[in-house]
């Protein structure tokens, strides 16, 4: 497909997904004048690309030959679009006037900038932000992936606090803004993660190469989680082990790597009873069955370490044992 170059696509990713396209494009179409939008379709059985066709014939289509995930299926998506930058949409976002202005307008005042997040509440209670993003990703001392707004299942009341523009450590994949100069230099996301945490590596990765990611207040979204994959899944639980030990294998200084990892090994074990206890035994199966994971991929993982790592990327010290002590202050 041979597309002429536009300063910024947005591009969402579909699989079975007519139900959030009917809600949820109406938003996106109405508020996105400066931009061209995509549906990358990744071979859904039911008839979201006929509503499309039907429905919104403005919209750009781009078919996957099979279901390649959330990163496979950006992956090969994008490689027919052709745009300055792109925004990769989750199709349960309910965007607002003018979120795309302020991305713009800090990619343009900031040549290293790579990817951008804008503000992310909930959808279900609008007053309040949601788990995947927040008020921007960062990371702990662990490799354990939190926000500004929400740490592990507690979310923050949005009363202004993050109406910054701030610098984090990684942007959320449900609204995820990035030049696509960057995107390709990085070879895109990792596309055995399949799902989750992929853009946390991707953002690890632009970091390690000396680019930065941010977040904006003055852009806000809202998104109701569990779209495609419910919080609760074993399968989540599955793919969140493997991938997060498979990221800090690909990015952590070698110094640290094997000590934090084998500790990570050792508190997932423990966590697993946890997850069997409160959501049932499956999730602690899903712990194992992440370990063997990473341990299948750890030699192409290793294989893929990038020639620097960052030393210092911790965000917050020690932030498990933090939280669960009571200390919000974090």
């Amino acid at each position: 497909m041979n597309v002429k170059n536009e300063k910024i696509a947005v591009v969402i990713l579909n699989w079975n997904g007519k139900v959030w396209l009917e809600k949820f494009l109406p938003s996106v179409t109405e508020n996105s004048e400066e931009a061209e939008i995509y549906v990358i379709d990744n071979l859904s059985t039911d008839d979201s690309v006929d509503f499309l066709k039907r429905e919104y014939p403005q919209i750009k289509i781009v078919i996957n030959t099979e279901n390649l995930g959330f990163a496979g299926g950006y992956n090969a998506g994008l490689k027919n679009i052709n745009a300055e930058y792109y925004c990769l949409l989750n199709s349960d976002v309910e965007v607002t006037p003018n979120w795309i202005e302020p991305v713009i307008h800090l990619f343009e005042n900031n040549s290293e900038i790579a990817a951008i997040q804008p503000k992310i509440l909930s959808y279900e209670n609008k007053t309040k932000f949601e788990f995947a993003g927040a008020g921007g990703g960062l990371i702990d001392n662990l490799g354990y992936p939190y926000c500004r707004g929400r740490v592990f299942d507690e979310v923050e009341e949005d009363l202004g606090q993050y109406d910054d523009e701030k610098e984090i450590f990684w942007a959320s994949g449900c609204c995820f803004f990035i030049r696509s100069r960057d995107f390709w230099e990085q070879n895109g996301f990792d596309e055995r993660f399949f799902a989750h945490q992929e853009e946390i590596d991707l953002c690890w990765r632009l970091i390690n190469s000396g680019r930065k990611i941010y977040y904006t207040g003055k852009s806000k979204i809202y998104h109701v989680g569990g779209g495609t994959l419910n919080k609760q899944s074993p399968q989540k639980t599955f793919l969140n082990i493997r991938n997060n030990l498979s990221m800090m294998a690909k990015n952590l200084p070698f110094p640290k790597l094997i000590p934090l990892i084998f500790f990570r090994l050792c508190l997932d074990g423990v966590a697993s009873f946890y997850f069997a206890y409160k959501n049932g035994f499956a999730h602690l199966w899903a712990v194992a069955r992440g370990h063997f994971g990473f341990y299948a991929q750890l030699p192409e993982t290793i294989r893929r370490r990038q020639k620097h790592q960052k030393k210092d990327y911790y965000q917050s010290k020690w932030l498990i044992f933090k939280h669960f002590l009571g200390q919000k202050n974090i």
